[in-house]
Formats: C-alpha cells, structure tokens, sequence
C-alpha cells in the first residue's frame, strides 16, 4: 500500500507539469527575423546612416557653392541734377551706369573651393563610420536576440529536466524510499524552474523588440532563425582605421582654413566699368576703375591666429587618436581571440556536464546517489549551457569591436 502523502505529492507534481507544459506552447504566429546579411545590406536604411548621408550632401553642396563666382554689383547714379542755379532741373545732369566686379585674385575662390572639398571628404568618412556604427548595433541585437531566443530554450529544457526529477523523486517517495521533504523540495525547484522560464521569456520578447527596432522591421520579428552567434569569424583584414582616416581629414580641413584665412589679409581688388551721359553736352563717355581696401585696421590677423591653433589642435588630436588606435586594434585581437577559446571550452563544458548529469540520474534513479547530487550536477548543466551561450556574445561582442576598427562590418567583408 503506498504512503498517504503520496496523491497530494502526485497531484502538486502533476500540476507543475500540466502548467509548465501549457506554458511552453510556442506561438503559432511566430515571424522569423530575416537574416543579418539581408538587413545588413539595407543598412543605408537607418536614420544614422541616412543622417550622415544628408550632412554629406550639404558639404558637397557648399563645394558647388565654393566654386561659384560672387554676383556682380550693378550701380546707377544721378549727379547735378534738381539742384539751384544752372543745376535746378536735368539739363546738366550726370548719369552713370556701371557694373562692378569681385575679381577674387591671390587664389581667394581656389583657397574656398580647397576648403570646401576637404570638409566634404571629411563628411564621407563620417558617414562611412556612421553605416559601421549601423551595421554595429545590427549585429549586436541581432545576436542579443538570438542570445536570449537559445536562453529561453534552455529554460523550457532546464524546466523539463527539473519536472523528469521531480517525477522520479515522486516514484521514491511512494516508495517509501524518500522522505516527504524530499518531494516538497523537488516541487520547490520546479516552481524556481518555472520562474526562470518565465524570466527568460521576457528577456526574449524584449530582444526581440530591439531587433525589430534597430533592423526597421514592419512586422515584429519572434524568431531568430539564422545564426549569428554560430557563424565563422572573417578573417583578419588591413584597412585604414576610419577614426585615422577621420582625424587626418580634420587637420587637412583645418590646414586649408589657415592658407584661406591668409589669403583673405590680403586686398580684396574690384573693377568696374561703366558709361556715364553728361546731358547738358548731350554726349557719353566710357568710366572704369579698381577699388581695394586698405588693411589698415584689420589684417585678419586674429582669423589667422585662430586658424593656426586649430591646425595644432588637429595635429594633436591626430596624434592621439593614432596611439589610441594601435592599442585598440591589439586589445580588440586578444578579445576575439580569447572569447573564441572560451567558446570552445564553454562547449567542452557543456559536453562534460551533459555527461555527468546522464551518471548522476542514473545513480539517482538506482537509489546510490542523493537528491542534493541531482540537483547540483543538473544545475552545473544549466550553467554550462548558458556560459556558452554568454560566451558566443561575447565573441560577437568582441568582432564588432575589431570590425570597426578594421572598416568593416561584423562577420563582413570591408566596407
């Protein structure tokens, strides 16, 4: 005859199974994600890139604009004209139509075109580094979500292997093998399970969300059906790091700003030309001249000055930017190369782990090894397998950092 306790314990474990496995119905309107090349080649899509690709317009712009001649100055004057004397009505007066011209000499328009151009290069390689910072925060959800998608699982598996012990841990108790605490703990550990489920749940819904967010989906994604976290890393690649490349363009922009500011110390020289009727010998003549002022007052001297110490600035900023560099370039290696070992243990641990958690149960089951031993080999599995998940983000984590320094975008070619 089994205990008396044995129906309420079945009942309680049978209804942890019942509202587990409820609980574990997958959606039937689940829409997988495309995958992370397809979004990836959308990536001018994203309001950053789009951005940096409108401040780009405007620089090429202001180079057009920069090339342009400035517009003539059309002048019209009456002199001797509604006066006294011989002059009180037109018959004397002197009109004078001319048109003057800017002539821009001293390479003041080949000075604001060199100017213009090196701010538009410089806003290319901004926008270059905005569509990697895209593709960046792409892979990152993408592999965040595909991270907490296999976290989920683990947790419906987790919750399935803590539910077959507790059934077995059951058959013990009715038994008479195993005290009553003995199944009111194993129930405690299916409800723990079960709210490790429902955490983990949540976290994979939220992935989601971002991933529909960054990658611009229409329809929400609930799936991640291509790997990211899987895929082989691209092979090491030389480019120009974009924030060199961007720091140098600085000082080359900063290096023109001081030839312009120099050449405009210089006169700025007009001609004009005109025709000027003289009505009182009812004749005409032709009128020219050249006009420039005289710098005495203000030589641009505190436009230069500025320039210069922006060039030095640049020059400096350039420095540190290529120290910092080098040293980001080798400590990105050593984590990629290092998280790229860990995954290779984390998935030996899994594999160790497995294993044990399979002797254990058996010994469980034939009655030579405790509850306390089930529980922690099971456990040690749970861990193993979401090391190697947290392990695989954090290798992605790592080819994200050293693809932007390398130009590229993660688990991609060069840009």
């Amino acid at each position: 005859m089994p205990p008396v306790y044995s129906r309420p314990l079945r009942h309680a474990v049978g209804c942890v199974l019942i509202l587990a496995t409820a609980a574990t119905v997958s959606p039937a309107w689940a829409d997988p994600a495309p995958s992370y090349s397809s979004l990836l080649a959308q990536i001018s899509r994203s309001p950053v890139t789009q951005e940096a690709a409108a401040l780009l317009d405007a620089a090429e712009a202001r180079v057009r604009q920069a090339g342009v001649r400035p517009n003539p100055t059309l002048d019209l004057s009456v002199d001797s004209a509604f006066g006294t004397g011989p002059f009180s009505g037109w018959g004397n007066a002197e009109t004078t139509l001319s048109v003057t011209q800017d002539l821009e000499l001293w390479g003041r328009r080949g000075a604001r075109v060199d100017t213009a151009r090196a701010e538009a290069g410089t806003a290319a390689l901004r926008r270059d580094l905005a569509t990697l910072d895209a593709a960046g925060r792409l892979a990152l959800a993408y592999a965040e979500a595909e991270a907490a998608q296999r976290r989920f699982m683990l947790a419906e598996e987790a919750l399935t292997l803590v539910l077959a012990d507790a059934h077995a841990m059951m058959r013990l108790v009715e038994e008479g093998r195993e005290p009553l605490m003995r199944g009111l703990q194993a129930e405690s550990e299916a409800a723990s399970a079960r709210a490790s489920r429902d955490e983990a749940l949540a976290e994979r819904d939220a992935g989601f969300a971002r991933l529909t967010a960054v990658a611009m989906l229409e329809v929400p994604a609930t799936s991640v059906p291509d790997s990211l976290l899987d895929r082989r890393l691209p092979l090491d690649e030389t480019a120009a790091v974009l924030t060199v490349r961007i720091a140098e363009a600085e000082k080359a922009t900063a290096e023109r700003r001081v030839a312009a500011e120099r050449i405009r110390s210089r006169p700025d020289i007009s001609a004009t030309v005109g025709i000027r009727r003289y009505e009182a010998e009812d004749a005409s003549a032709l009128m020219f001249g050249l006009s420039l002022p005289l710098p005495l007052f203000d030589p641009n001297r505190g436009n230069i000055e500025a320039a210069e110490a922006e060039f030095r600035a640049a020059d400096a900023r350039l420095g540190q930017v290529r120290l910092e560099t080098r040293a980001d370039q080798e400590s990105a290696a050593a984590r990629r190369l290092a998280s790229s070992s860990r995954v290779t243990a984390a998935d030996a641990g899994v594999v160790a782990a497995e294993e044990a958690y399979r002797l254990t149960r058996i010994g469980f089951e034939a009655g030579r090894l405790s509850q306390l031993e089930l529980s922690a080999t099971r456990a040690a599995l749970v861990n193993a397998r979401n090391a190697a998940v947290d392990a695989r983000l954090a290798r992605v984590r790592a080819e994200i950092d050293l693809a932007r320094l390398q130009g590229r975008a993660p688990f991609e070619g060069i840009l």
